[in-house]
């Protein structure tokens, strides 16, 4: 995916056409155009020289960014950023806005105050009509030139048969002068037939305020828009200027500080209390607590040891850390959250297709209105005056902006607003979808679980204490690769117990293991395992291993020649949050079921434990896809899980979320990754959604409901029943703080 700035362009018609004229391009296979942002993102084999090309013969202009380029100023290239460019419109247009105000000052104080107040005016103008005329005609062309943006943009786009919102603020504007400057070349002619009253008439014909309010108030929006936009990146700015600009390696055995781009896979680094970690890695000396919320929102310090992983961006608050690189540059953690969160808001929601085919056609009809209103009121008799007051109302009340804008600044508010918490929307459509999910599955391994089995419990049986029955199971498991083995192993290590040794070690088929100590045989494994070797299990036995089984733990049976020894229980523990997280997905009206590999009467017993409304079970790693499909039939599914065995179903799920913490293909396969790997977090992405989408909704009725109650009344519905009518000032301010109302409404998130 390549990422181009775009200039020049001021509503959705403008972002329309440039995606058309992209589109067409051969080889371009999609094109998204963000007027938030004025970029734009293209797939395909299509050469950028081409692409170029194509937007500059639209009429306007490109050029190719970088991902670092796209949000901040903060690294190379400052001047092509896309936050350098929206600072430098926030100053062209505080500059324009300066001395247009100055100058409409002076306009009017002439054709307001001194015509309708009486102020004073110098003697030279006060007594001769067509030298104020002539003035507020100069005054106006100098606020015409300041922003003759309008006039280049609008004349342009209409020259190309793609009116645009530029091109409505010019037609207005540019109609209200040119009939002022036709009432004062008649006003003169009437001062030279020596005609005072019919010039005194023409006098109230002027409406070269308007023309000069209608583009300062325009600029004004413009420019508190412009603001606004450049708040909805801030969450991806603040990401960006996280990264570390350097770091400090080992070389030779010597720390030498380097750039970070001089850093690379395998360099040892160190980091000292309070600095950042400048790329992910792993500890090889040292400990320490680890402030990680800059990445997963979480405010608690986590601690890490030799061995534990390290991520760019984060910042070490105790002790001395030496570490070596495993990701650097681009695929660091930091920069891919970065880059997904920067992807999302490049793509389109769905939901903006309604604004896109409305956009297309919206300035044509405004147009189209506009002539239909001077005629209308032509035919009824009004003056030419009112008549076109009416014409130029439409115009510039008239406003794609809000519409193009209802949909991309909510999309980029909700994606850095889940950034913030650890949620990572992939696209915008993920983002839209979300919300409306019906079925939550839930993989238990690694989700509802922590994906680690540990010892739960210890039961003697024989003659022996709970440490000499550790010591026999160690003797066995420490030479498998099974993960319940791995978790009697750890248990073994935890209580200081030394493994017996034995010899002609088996891993028998029926789950069980089998060797010699002392010549004697020693074994282990489920209950069928032993009674198939022949040992005769007491009833309290039975009765025990049935109830640690109900309670989603797995009974291992660990007998030494024809003497049972006892039962250790191994158990998958739960997730802190995971019945809280539950709990938050069923109030929301969703359905949850878990689904797992496990037997059908431990997967139940966990189910109950966690509290979800379903629970599949026995289902293998090939049969999850399956699941999902059939579960589609009656909702729409959001799959969650981590493994590379859950990649087939989270891309069948409409929704696939990934845990943070687990493998780059489940993430990869995913719509949604939660970086900090909390149930929890599930729940607050589905609601994230909902409100995002909500505010979407809120943006696009406005932008409806302001266009169809605003072009009415600024025809003048209003006027023959009620005498109301609107005047094209007023009508530029409104069109002006629509655009700046669905950003702050945006914003709320």
């Amino acid at each position: 995916m390549e990422h181009y700035s775009v200039t020049k362009m001021s509503c959705v018609v403008c972002s329309g056409r440039v995606q058309k004229a992209v589109s067409e391009v051969s080889g371009v296979e999609s094109c998204n155009v963000n007027l938030l942002t004025n970029s734009m993102t293209v797939e395909g084999t299509a050469s950028s020289k081409d692409i170029i090309k194509a937007v500059k013969k639209a009429g306007y202009g490109a050029k190719l960014i970088t991902e670092k380029q796209m949000i901040s100023g903060t690294q190379q290239g400052e001047e092509d950023s896309l936050d350098a460019v929206n600072k430098m419109e926030i100053r062209l247009l505080k500059n324009r806005l300066i001395y247009s105000v100055g100058f409409l000052i002076i306009l009017m104080y002439i054709s307001m105050g001194h015509m309708m107040w009486g102020w004073p005016i110098p003697e030279f103008f006060s007594k001769n009509i067509l030298a104020q005329g002539l003035l507020q005609c100069i005054l106006t062309i100098i606020i015409m030139v300041i922003n003759r943006k309008f006039f280049i943009s609008g004349g342009k786009s209409l020259l190309y048969g793609a009116p645009n919102m530029d091109t409505l603020v010019a037609l207005g504007s540019g109609a209200s002068f040119i009939y002022s400057s036709y009432a004062l070349i008649a006003m003169a002619i009437a001062v030279k037939k020596t005609d005072f009253e019919l010039a005194h008439a023409y006098m109230h014909e002027f409406y070269f305020e308007s023309a000069a309010m209608i583009l300062t108030l325009i600029t004004v929006g413009k420019m508190l828009e412009e603001r606004s936009k450049g708040k909805t990146t801030d969450a991806l700015k603040s990401l960006m200027e996280l990264a570390p600009k350097k770091a400090t390696v080992l070389k030779d055995g010597e720390e030498m500080e380097v750039p970070i781009e001089e850093v690379k896979i395998g360099d040892e680094f160190v980091v000292r209390p309070g600095e950042y970690i400048p790329v992910d890695g792993f500890v090889i000396e040292g400990n320490g607590a680890v402030n990680e919320a800059s990445l997963t929102g979480e405010s608690l310090p986590v601690d890490k040891a030799v061995g534990d992983t390290v991520r760019a961006a984060t910042i070490n608050q105790s002790s001395f850390l030496r570490c070596k690189a495993t990701r650097v540059g681009e695929d660091t953690t930091l920069s891919q959250i970065i880059q997904m969160v920067s992807d999302a808001a490049a793509t389109k929601a769905p939901i903006a297709k309604i604004a896109d085919r409305v956009s297309g056609v919206f300035v044509p009809i405004v147009i189209a209105i506009s002539f239909v209103t001077f005629l209308v009121w032509m035919l009824a008799g009004e003056t030419f005056g009112f008549a076109i007051a009416r014409a130029i109302s439409v115009l510039v009340i008239s406003c794609p902006c809000a519409l193009g804008l209802a949909t991309p600044v909510a999309i980029m508010v909700g994606n850095g607003r889940g950034a913030r918490e650890g949620i990572l929307f992939k696209t915008a459509v993920s983002l839209e979808e979300t919300g409306k999910t019906q079925i939550v599955v839930l993989d238990k391994t690694g989700t509802i679980t922590n994906g680690k089995p540990l010892v739960t419990d210890l039961y003697p049986i024989a003659d022996l204490d709970e440490k000499e029955l550790l010591s026999y199971a160690y003797a066995l498991e420490c030479k498998s690769e099974h993960p319940l083995a791995h978790a009697i192993v750890e248990k073994a290590k935890e209580e200081k117990v030394f493994a017996k040794k034995v010899k002609e070690f088996v891993v028998l088929p029926g789950n069980g293991l089998w060797a010699k100590l002392e010549e004697i045989p020693l074994y282990g494994g489920n209950q069928a395992f032993v009674e198939d070797k022949g040992l005769s299990l007491e009833e309290k036995t039975k009765s025990l291993a049935e109830r640690l089984a109900d309670e989603g733990k797995t009974p291992l049976f660990f007998a030494y020649g024809s003497q049972l020894l006892g039962i250790i229980a191994v158990a998958d523990t739960m997730k802190v949050d995971r019945k809280e997280a539950i709990a938050q997905l069923k109030t929301m009206g969703i359905s949850v079921v878990m689904l797992t590999g496990d037997n059908e009467r431990t997967a139940k017993a966990i189910g109950k434990l966690a509290g979800v409304d379903e629970v599949i079970a026995g289902v293998l790693p090939d049969g999850k896809e399956s699941v999902i499909r059939s579960l589609k039939e009656k909702g729409k599914v959001a799959m969650v899980g981590d493994g590379i065995n859950d990649a087939p179903a989270l891309t069948r799920a409409d929704i696939g979320i990934a845990i943070g913490a687990g493998t780059d293909v489940a993430i990869d396969a995913a719509d949604i990754v939660l970086v900090n790997s909390n149930l929890s977090d599930v729940g607050a992405a589905i609601r994230l959604s909902r409100a995002t989408l909500k505010i979407i909704r809120e943006n696009l009725f406005w932008a409806f409901f302001y266009n169809c109650l605003g072009i009415p009344v600024a025809a003048g519905a209003l006027f023959i029943p009620f005498g109301i009518q609107l005047s094209p000032m007023i009508g530029a301010a409104a069109m002006s703080m629509s655009s700046v109302f669905v950003v702050t409404n945006a914003l709320r998130l």
